[in-house]
């Protein structure tokens, strides 16, 4: 199935005092995932934020462009920080999509029970009552991707969506993620510093060092015949690398 979110980011510069975005271009076509890697501090998230319209405050888009074709939505690192810790899971994911779909709040909770489902959360109807605090993390995960797909998106952004995740959970989180972008026809934009998790669900990367883009191309060529020290870097660290994508048992 071949979804309709395309993205293209075009020299994009983002600026606070100074600036930290230095001419990024990248491009997503219509069912495809490709992956941002890079160390800490590279720019991959707020590159992200950026698309989103969610830059932190004090920070600027100061140059580029940046097209969505569709419907875009992010699902974050933290759900901790990102879930209102005072309002049951289900009803988070309700309010969502009573504002998507203008629906009544009888088929609001239909509908977050469906997606609470769709995501492979063990028991919806039981943990839709709970609150954040009360689930795992790979739980809330699943939480976090429920409200993006609330949304109803073309195009599915991930911040680094598996790093507090213990290496099962992370599979899981990984092996859903592709699934439902096998399902739903999405687009994704995988942003992650693990080279080895990008390679399970992106075709493509690109490589980013202190805000540009320093390298990319197929995962596998990268993988299998780095081309240059900050990709070899990436390589070496993760080592053996897993299967690559396209390769999940699911």
């Amino acid at each position: 199935m071949t979804g309709t979110g395309r993205l293209a980011v075009d020299d994009l510069r983002v600026a606070g005092e100074t600036e930290l975005l230095h001419g990024i271009s990248l491009a997503v076509a219509p069912g495809e995932a490709v992956g941002v890697v890079g160390e800490s501090g590279s720019g991959k998230s707020l590159t992200l934020r950026a698309v989103m319209g969610l830059l932190p405050r004090g920070l600027r888009v100061s140059g580029g462009r940046i097209r969505v074709d569709g419907t875009a939505a992010m699902v974050f690192q933290d759900p901790l920080s990102f879930l209102d810790p005072l309002a049951r899971v289900g009803s988070q994911v309700a309010e969502v999509c009573r504002t998507v779909h203008r629906g009544s709040p009888r088929a609001s909770r239909t509908r977050a029970l469906e997606l609470l489902e769709s995501v492979r959360l063990p028991d919806a109807a039981v943990l839709a009552r709970r609150y954040p605090h009360q689930l795992s993390g790979g739980q809330r995960q699943r939480v976090l991707i429920a409200l993006a797909l609330a949304r109803e998106p073309d195009l599915l952004l991930c911040d680094e969506p598996t790093t507090a995740l213990d290496v099962t959970v992370q599979r899981e989180v990984l092996d859903l993620i592709a699934r439902l972008r096998a399902e739903r026809g999405l687009s994704v934009l995988f942003v992650s510093h693990d080279l080895a998790v990008v390679a399970q669900v992106c075709e493509r990367v690109v490589v980013m060092r202190e805000g540009r883009v320093v390298d990319g191309g197929a995962t596998v060529d990268l993988v299998t015949r780095p081309t240059s020290d900050d990709v070899r870097a990436l390589v070496d660290a993760v080592l053996p690398l897993p299967v690559l994508a396209g390769g999940s048992d699911e």
